[in-house]
């Protein structure tokens, strides 16, 4: 979805109406501003990082047991 919004006189933006209620933002939300490049992305705040974060790259753990990892990181410090 592209669409085209202006930047006023004091170099603020609207987030369009349509934007606002695909992403659920709603008055007094906090967004993110992430530069990529010469592009700029906007996104919603996460009310709750610890929330937003869990279960991320889950796959990558499958399959190993946490403790035998955690043994085998120390004895590589001890190196």
């Amino acid at each position: 979805m592209v669409t085209r919004i202006k930047v006023s006189s004091k170099n603020q933006i609207a987030v369009p109406s349509e934007v606002r209620r695909k992403l659920g933002i709603k008055s007094g939300d906090r967004l993110l501003v992430d530069i990529r490049g010469d592009h700029v992305v906007l996104m919603p705040e996460p009310k709750d990082y610890s929330e937003r974060l869990y279960g991320l790259h889950r796959e990558i753990w499958e399959g190993v047991e946490p403790q035998e990892f955690v043994r085998q990181e120390r004895a590589e410090w001890q190196k």
